[in-house]
């Protein structure tokens, strides 16, 4: 099995996780980078061997605001402190990916006045980005573009990581993505490209950008929704929608990222659990959004600071976690160790086999193995049979 049929990543949004500030003044540049190394054994040991960094190059703000794709964020750390921590997390056999923000920089980016030609202008000005005045659309019909995002991302490769988290992938034409690829394949040909797709058609996506994987929505869509309304049957039809991604390309599933309200606080913490479970059932290559497993709390929004209860600080140390997370804590290790023992579920079919409002019974089939899982709304309870053998997940 390759990387992406083994990786199950851990997702930290470093800029919120280390505490550094986000908006107003930066203070002084700060080595809060280290501070991920004391979280690395706490990743593998609830089972993930993947660490999908959010932005960490320089920009104005929130990170997805880049001013140098080629520098760390001072308030983050340096080179220096982004080594240490890729060789501490490969010394622990975690592959570590990066987010690259390749379809707009901010306004105040030195490219924008240096190099107007690379930014996309409208009416004589360069061209926000889906409203945001403070965002400005590069222009990826300039082949000077091509040269610096395939530029960033081989320096980044070169520097250990294993892949790229390519944001809005989707409003980037699939004709860039797939020359950039082939670039970067060029040289890296085991490199990890996944796009953030929300809406559309993942599989023509997926062909005509020639990227390995995407986000897949509408899985997570259907995970929450069907749990919180007491309507399996979304669910139903997601997976049969899911099944025919699968078997295309392996999409990444999740249950909660830093861009949607936390699960636990749609949910609660006992209906998060089962969809941690029934996510850790099916196939594809999953994640867990840093602070999920451990119950944290808050609502995504569309104020100014909308972001900032889905991004929050972690504790200094793993020790440092309140009591309160320990049981989802167990129920998210105890799936993850379900998922290890079945590795074969990653590239699985899936088939529906009984819906209602409450109750969903689907197979997991591939060469290697054969599951079927029962989801009982009431209980909230998973239950996998193998060789005639009932076991509750728990």
């Amino acid at each position: 099995m390759g990387l992406m049929e083994h990786a199950i990543w851990w997702q930290v949004y470093p800029l919120g996780a280390v505490g550094a500030p986000i908006r107003g003044d930066h203070g002084l540049p700060a080595h809060r980078l280290t501070m991920l190394e004391g979280w690395l054994d706490y990743l593998v040991e609830l089972g993930c061997n993947g660490l999908l960094l959010g932005p960490v190059f320089e920009s104005v703000s929130h990170g997805y605001d880049t001013l140098d794709h080629f520098r760390i964020d001072p308030r983050l750390g340096d080179d220096a402190d982004f080594d240490r921590l890729v060789s501490e997390a490969r010394s622990r056999g975690i592959n570590v990916m990066l987010d690259g923000v390749f379809n707009h920089v901010a306004r105040e980016h030195p490219m924008v006045t240096q190099r107007p030609d690379m930014i996309r202008q409208e009416g004589g000005r360069p061209k926000g980005w889906e409203g945001h005045d403070s965002l400005v659309e590069l222009d990826h019909d300039n082949p000077a573009v091509l040269d610096l995002v395939s530029d960033a991302m081989t320096h980044w490769l070169r520097r250990g990581i294993a892949g790229w988290r390519l944001d809005v992938a989707y409003a980037v034409p699939t004709r860039f993505w797939r020359d950039a690829a082939a670039r970067v394949r060029a040289e890296f040909p085991g490199a990890v490209l996944l796009g953030e797709v929300i809406h559309g058609d993942y599989t023509g996506f997926i062909s005509e950008s020639t990227l390995d994987s995407l986000t897949q929505y509408e899985l997570w869509k259907a995970l929450w929704s069907s749990l919180k309304d007491r309507n399996l049957w979304e669910l139903a039809h997601a997976l049969e929608r899911h099944d025919t991604f699968c078997r295309h390309f392996l999409p990444q599933t999740f249950v909660g990222n830093h861009d949607v309200t936390r699960i636990a606080t749609t949910l609660g913490a006992t209906h998060a659990a089962l969809a941690a479970r029934i996510l850790m059932t099916l196939p594809g290559m999953p994640s867990v959004y840093y602070g999920d497993e451990q119950g944290f709390t808050g609502t995504k929004t569309e104020a100014w600071h909308g972001d900032d209860e889905v991004r929050p600080p972690l504790p200094a140390t793993p020790g440092h976690l309140s009591a309160l997370g320990e049981p989802l804590l167990r129920a998210y290790q105890a799936a993850i160790a379900f998922r290890r023992r079945n590795p074969w579920l990653a590239t699985a079919s899936v088939e529906v086999l009984d819906r209602s409002n409450t109750t969903l019974v689907y197979r997991c089939q591939s060469p290697e193995g054969v599951a079927e899982f029962r989801v009982d709304l009431d209980g909230a309870v998973l239950t996998a049979r193998q060789g005639g053998v009932d076991t509750v997940l728990d």
